[in-house]
């Protein structure tokens, strides 16, 4: 197969390597005419960079769904890992590509691969992406709420790391426990020190611990500087519980857990208590 000269180079005692191939750079750059002539004329959809790169990583991570689709019907790996353990699934969440990803999904990708040191899940890169549609279609497709990345945490701490807060309100409704800690760091210290006072504000309303500290000993306040309003608003929550309604609204979403909205939408209430307690956008007072 035709090589791509200019990406060659010298690894010592590997010697020289032509790692990228025409199908990646038909792939990557999305040229779908010349990758199906490609595959047609019988090059291998599943050859590998030095790397580990396959050509349906390439067209993943550059969002280009009509090549993955060739790609996944010429029969190309789903769930091949490149040299840092990120799958395609991974890649087609990273570029925040809802089509990529149904068609991945549709193909049989892992939606919940083994983490590496390297590698984030694919729910933790939609997160970071910030794609709501594509975070919501990996949780409804059983993304772990709790898969725990080594250098981001959970995958909520890295949507509010990221201040991405219809991200966060996406993994809060789904259940994802707002006081899951790494290092003893909450979803809250991000949030303070990204300084945005709705994703505060959304993080208390689900139950959010104002008071918990890390492993400097520092809350979330003190991530903030008064008198700025981030800082006002963790101070008001300090100094100001919840009311009896909204500690009952979170003690239920708890005891259902992950199956908090679909059970609430079940049950025999008035839509003013049911919106209430599925946090649409509704007054709080329910006389």
């Amino acid at each position: 197969m035709e090589l791509t000269a200019a990406r060659r180079s010298f690894l010592g005692d590997i010697g020289f390597w032509a790692d990228r191939t025409t199908l990646h750079e038909a792939a990557s750059q999305g040229r779908t005419l010349q990758l199906k002539q490609l595959i047609e004329r019988g090059a291998s959809v599943n050859t590998v960079t030095v790397d580990n790169i396959t050509p349906l990583h390439e067209a993943c991570i550059q969002a280009h769904p009509n090549c993955t689709r060739l790609l996944l019907e010429a029969g190309a790996q789903v769930d091949i890992r490149n040299v840092h353990g990120s799958t395609p699934l991974c890649c087609a969440c990273a570029a925040g590509s809802l089509e990529s990803v149904k068609l991945l999904l549709e193909y049989g990708a892992q939606v919940n691969p083994s983490l590496t040191a390297l590698t984030a899940s694919p729910l933790h890169e939609a997160c970071i992406q910030g794609n709501a549609d594509v975070v919501r279609l990996m949780i409804i497709s059983g993304a772990e709420l709790e898969a725990f990345d080594v250098h981001f945490g959970p995958p909520l701490h890295i949507a509010c790391a990221k201040g991405n807060a219809v991200c966060v309100k996406e993994l809060l409704m789904a259940g994802a426990n707002v006081n899951s800690v790494k290092f003893h760091e909450t979803a809250l210290h991000h949030a303070a020190r990204v300084h945005m006072v709705n994703l505060i504000e959304l993080l208390v309303e689900f139950g959010a611990n104002v008071y918990a500290s890390d492993n400097s000993g520092r809350k979330p306040v003190d991530y903030t500087k008064s008198p700025s309003p981030s800082f006002s608003c963790l101070q008001f929550y300090e100094s100001n519980p919840l009311s009896l309604q909204q500690l009952c609204r979170i003690a239920v979403r708890r005891r259902l857990g992950t199956h908090a909205s679909e059970v609430i939408s079940q049950l025999s209430l008035s839509h003013r208590i049911r919106d209430y307690l599925q946090y649409c956008d509704h007054p709080t007072s329910l006389l």
